[in-house]
Parts: structure tokens; sequence; C-alpha cells
């Protein structure tokens, strides 16, 4: 009897409940999982492949080469929304679909924006070490309600930080998507703008575009000196839309107040300043590991790829 088998990267992957696994299983495959505690080296996404049919896939690498030396491989899940790490040219010439958990984890990365934004505004992380070591001493931070927030990216998670930052705390809210809403932009009050005007004016700034050709390094030394040096900025989307050396520099003269980042282009990152600045919070690309986004995805992407599989969907 052959046996069918699955990959699954996420370490997080049907960690809180099983549902998704037996939901594979049950469908007659084999989930091979990631025990490794990181993600996967490409020579070690190749050999994991060799066998399978189909894949759950994080932020491990599927380039050209991974995904032609995957003889059988018939469907990918992205367990996320963005597919940066996938080379769709190479799935598209292979005729494998690929599919992403749209809106499974949108609202807890929308909530960790917020911790971010506060933490980094409110100096939470410094004042929480200081305190450690006995220093009741205290440091003036920035106020969040009432001010203006500049949101780059209207989509799920865009607009769960919108609707959190109009309704709850009170701010001007401005934004740029390629794609306007007009609809919901009304509803809740939002201001279009172009991405200079964002940089200038607001106080928070909050990435949520996908990393493409046209995003990539978008935030770099030019659009950082446009920003106030009250500014804080805010990444919760992907690694590689902000130079890692520029924000540095930029943390490091005091030529914005703070940064809040989720999504580094390496992870962990390779930039050394980044480890010794105390206006940056640093996150593990952990925005969406809450335990209800955490299954939310794991059910969605299991039935993503057995859809797929069964070549009952477009991906």
């Amino acid at each position: 009897m052959q046996i069918r088998k699955i990959l699954a990267t996420p370490r997080s992957f049907a960690k809180e409940d099983d549902a998704p696994l037996r939901l594979l299983e049950n469908a007659g495959f084999t989930v091979v999982r990631n025990v490794s505690g990181r993600i996967l080296s490409k020579a070690e996404m190749i050999r994991q492949l060799s066998e399978c049919e189909g894949v759950i896939v994080g932020v491990d690498p599927m380039d050209a080469e991974v995904i032609g030396s995957a003889k059988k491989l018939r469907a990918i899940a992205k367990y996320g929304v963005g597919t940066d790490n996938i080379d769709l040219d190479a799935t598209k010439r292979r005729g494998i679909p690929v599919s992403v958990t749209t809106g499974a984890n949108a609202d807890a990365v929308a909530d960790f924006t917020f911790a971010l934004m506060l933490a980094a505004a409110r100096r939470v992380v410094p004042i929480d070490r200081a305190c450690r070591n006995r220093d009741w001493g205290k440091r003036t931070s920035l106020d969040v309600y009432g001010r203006t927030l500049g949101i780059l990216g209207l989509g799920a998670v865009g607009r769960g930080v919108a609707k959190r930052a109009a309704c709850g705390f009170g701010m001007t809210v401005l934004a740029y998507d390629p794609y306007w809403d007009e609809s919901f932009a009304s509803a809740y009050g939002i201001q279009q703008a172009q991405p200079e005007e964002i940089y200038h004016t607001c106080d928070f700034i909050s990435l949520h575009l996908p990393l493409n050709e046209r995003t990539k390094g978008m935030i770099g030394r030019m659009q950082l000196r446009m920003m106030k040096p009250s500014a804080v900025l805010i990444n919760t989307a992907r690694g590689g839309l902000i130079d890692e050396a520029a924000l540095a520099a930029a943390l490091g003269d005091g030529q914005i107040f703070a940064a809040g980042i989720d999504a580094f282009s390496q992870e962990p990152p390779t930039q050394e300043a980044l480890y010794h600045l105390d206006n940056l919070v640093m996150g593990s690309h952990t925005a969406a590991s809450t335990k209800g986004a955490v299954a939310n995805m794991g059910m969605l992407a299991a039935k993503n790829l057995l859809r797929d599989l069964n070549g009952e969907g477009n991906g």
C-alpha cells in the first residue's frame, strides 16, 4: 500500500488542537511534521518534500529549485497570507495551486500591532527592565489616544488596525492602499493619503502591505528622514519592507522616536545594532501566534490543501 505524505512545516501547526492533523489523516495522508524547532533550510525542504504530495508551509523557502525538485508535489497551502517565500512563477509552470489562509489570523495580528504601538510609544519594555533593576525613575513617553495613525495597506489586518484606532483610540486615520475601498473608509472616517503624506504628517505609521518588487525596501533612509522625530514605526507585515540598516541608524540617532517590528528580512535579524536599541520593540514573527488564530489557520490550511489535492478548487 502506497503511503501518501504531506509536509507541515509551521511549528505551531496542530500544536494546541490536533483537529487539522486528524482531518488530513482521516483523508488518508501521513503528515510529516517539522521537529527541528526552527524554520527549515532549503536543503531540508528539498529532502523533506521528495515524497510529499502536498505541503502546509510557513516562511520556509519554496523557491524554484525546491519546487522543481519536489516531483510528487501537487498543492501548496500557505499557513498565513504572505507568499513572498514561494516562487509563484515556478508553481504556475508546474500547475501547482497555492492557497492562503485569508482572514484566519487578521484579528490576532491587528491586536499585536496595537500591542507594539503601545509598548513602543509608552516605552513599556525599558520601563520594565529598569524596574527589575530597582530603578523606579519616571520616563517620559508619547500619547497614543487622539493622535494620527497612517496605515499602508488596508487588507484584512490593516482594516482591523484602522477600526481599533478610530473606534477605540479616537485616532485620526490616514491610509494608503492601491485598491481603495471608499465604503469602508467612509464608514470609519479614514482619509485617503499617499505614502509621502503619511510619512510627513503621522505620529504612528503601520505597515500592512505584501512584499514584492514594488514594496521591497520601501522604508529607507529617505522615508525615515521624512518622519517626525516623535514618529513610531510599526511593521507586523513582511520582513524586507524596511531597510533595517537605515532603521537602526534612525533609531540610534533619534531621528524617529521608536519602532515595533515583528517581521525582519532575515529571522533572526543579522543587523547587530538592532539588538542594542532600547527604543525598538522586537517580535519573533509572532503576531499571529494566539491559540485562536493558530487553530483557525491550521484548519483552514488543511481544508485548502485537501480541496486542491482533490481538484475541487483553484487555490
